[in-house]
This record gives structure tokens, sequence and C-alpha cells, in this order.
């Protein structure tokens, strides 16, 4: 059956940009998820910082890891529900393109280099990435997506109700993205699919790098609760095999959470069709208060256990320091940019281009890059 609250491919609002006809039977979304996926950017989202500098083990989740399996938690809420799975799955492998190298440290860095220039912040970044950065056709810059899909890139993580970024808001004077209304269900699903992925698999990474225990997990009600439960059916496990059955089955319970609550806020507030969504004060797609309060319990734990840990912040200045001495050696040796990137600056303040040029680099090419540079 149909659900009058799914995006419909074959209603969007098209692109920005008019291409040649082409035979396909792919939809306008499908096609957006291979664009998006046959990029440069999402490749090099291979060698880019989750939590852990992804050079210290090769078992740490990277950026693409990270977006792949939110893609895949997406897809399944998106399929429960009777939504659009590909236009979840656009949003949740697109929205993490424009982090820079080293995750959030890297972006700090950038911000604090760039204040005078529009400032930088990652979700700002991804919508240069997909509009201008990208390269791949003969007419225009950008993967000129459909309009459902920027939309619910820019807005997954909600509306703008003051000050709209830089980039997305000289994009939206081209390309109106109804910036105040809120997205479609489908990039609702992508944001919290994002938070289910991090609350655990954030967890995971910290026990790999044993700045944390399962001991100390029990601090935390929720995951007490689960490791009881597998204990009680199984005797003698190991602690990695006790690790994998409780985010297993803690991502199903939050998951399932989801479902449940999200379908009765539909009902609750008379959501009849796709318009009521945009009108809609909030998200309609959210977890129960009670899985709400357990996740902020988790996301408390992990900011004091694990992003906070002593052994990260000796790397997080370190990183820093990489990304701010690479932006000024740029600044200051323009000419030093590649040809391509040289190019730009016709259009483009210097700033911006160097800025453009870092955020796109891998964690281990801006090692490389500053070693042979300052040592």
């Amino acid at each position: 059956m149909d659900n009058v609250l799914s995006a419909n491919p074959s209603k969007t609002k098209g692109r920005l940009y008019e291409e040649f006809k082409e035979e396909t039977s792919r939809t306008a979304f499908e096609r957006d998820r291979d664009r998006i996926i046959h990029s440069n950017s999402f490749r090099k989202l291979k060698h880019k910082t989750q939590v852990f500098i992804e050079s210290d083990s090769d078992y740490y989740r990277t950026r693409l890891t990270h977006s792949l399996e939110v893609a895949q938690i997406a897809r399944s809420l998106s399929r429960a529900m009777n939504l659009n799975e590909d236009l979840a799955e656009v949003v949740s492998l697109a929205h993490d393109l424009g982090h820079p190298p080293f995750g959030h440290n890297g972006e700090k860095s950038l911000n604090d280099s760039m204040q005078n220039f529009g400032g930088f912040n990652h979700n700002d970044q991804t919508m240069r990435v997909i509009t201008h950065i990208e390269k791949r056709y003969p007419n225009f810059s950008g993967l000129n997506l459909s309009w459902e899909s920027l939309e619910g890139i820019v807005k997954h993580n909600g509306i703008f109700k003051k000050k709209i970024p830089f980039h997305i808001n000289n994009y939206n004077k081209i390309h109106k993205l109804d910036l105040h209304n809120n997205p479609h269900l489908e990039s609702q699903i992508a944001a919290i699919s994002d938070d289910i992925a991090y609350n655990n698999h954030d967890v995971e990474d910290a026990l790999r790098a044993k700045l944390i225990s399962l001991n100390s997990l029990r601090e935390i009600k929720y995951f007490n609760e689960i490791i009881k439960e597998i204990n009680d059916r199984y005797k003698n496990l190991d602690d990695s095999l006790i690790t994998y059955q409780m985010l297993r089955i803690s991502i199903s319970k939050m998951v399932n959470d989801i479902i449940i609550f999200s379908k009765k806020n539909i009902l609750l507030n008379n959501i009849k069709e796709i318009n009521d969504v945009f009108n809609y004060k909030n998200f309609l797609i959210t977890m129960s208060k009670e899985m709400n309060d357990d996740c902020l319990m988790i996301r408390d734990f992990l900011d004091i256990n694990v992003y906070n840990h002593p052994k990260l912040s000796s790397k997080r200045n370190e990183v820093k320091n990489i990304v701010s001495k690479l932006f000024k050696y740029f600044l200051d040796n323009s000419k030093k940019l590649p040809p391509d990137w040289l190019k730009e600056e016709k259009n483009e303040n210097i700033n911006r281009i160097v800025c453009d040029y870092i955020s796109g680099m891998t964690d281990r090419y801006a090692s490389k890059l500053y070693k042979s540079i300052y040592e």
C-alpha cells in the first residue's frame, strides 16, 4: 500500500540544472544515491576520522563506515514505516561529506581560520561539496541532486530558525529549499539513524580502544539491563561476544522504539498528508521520552569517558595544529595549491579556496603534507 507521507520520486521538484534525458530504470532518488557513492568526496571518507584517528587501528570506524551504518539503519526504519528507502539512504550517505580531516577537531580549527570569511561547519560544507566542489558534468558544478535530496541533506538536523550558514544561504538564493519548514520524514529518519549509530558504535570503538570497559558500562542502566539479559541467556561468553550481542540488541531496541513512537506521533497529531509533515512544529520521527533519556545518559557517558579522555586530548591539539598550520601555509603560498584549485581564484576569495582544499583532505594526506612542509 502506498504511503501518502512518503516522498515520491515521480513527483520530484526536479534539479537546478536541466540535464539530457537518458534511458534509465532508476528513480530520481536512486540516481542521487549513485551520484553520491561515485563522488570523490564520498570515497575519501574512508580515511577521515570518526572518533579515533583511523591510522591507530584498522578496526576503528571512519566517516565512510559510519555513513554506511547510518544508511543501513535508515533503510530499516523507512521500510518498517513504508517510506521511501532511497531518499533516506541519500541523506544518510551524504550527511558527512563536508567533514574535514580529523573530525570535529579539524572542523574547529578551520572554523577559527575562517572566522572573518563566513566560518566553517561540516553541514554547511556538505552543501558546498554537493553543489560546487564536485566536478563531474560539463555544464555545471556539483552533483545536481534533486530538490528533495538537497532539502533533506540540508535540514536533516532541523530547520533554520535564526542564522542560515554561509553556503546554504548562498545556494538558497538561487534554489529555494524551504529552510523554515520541516523536511520529509525520510530526512528525519536519517537524522535519528545518525544518533543510533554513534550512540552504539562509539561505545564499541571506545571498548576496543580500552578507554572504557564492559564493567564501566554497567553504570548506564540501559546497557546494564541488556548485559544482564545476555548473561542470563548465555553462560561464559567472552567480552567481545557480549559486546556484539549488547550492541545488536541495543540498536534493535532503539529502532523498534522509534517506529512505535513515530507512528503514534503521526496519528495523535492528525498528520494526513505531506504538507502536514512540512508544517508541523517539530520532527515527527522521534524516540519515546524513556529511550531519549537513556540516549542522553549514553551521550553524557561518552562525553566524559571517551570524547574528553586525556588520551584523545593530546592528539586533538596535535591535529588542530596540523590543520591551522596548513591553512596558514597555503594562504601565504597560494601558488603551491594544485592547478585545479588555482583555477578557482578568479571567482573565489583565497581563504575560501584554501578552506575547501584542506577540508577535502583525508587524515593521512593532511599528516603527510604537514610533515613534508614543516618537518
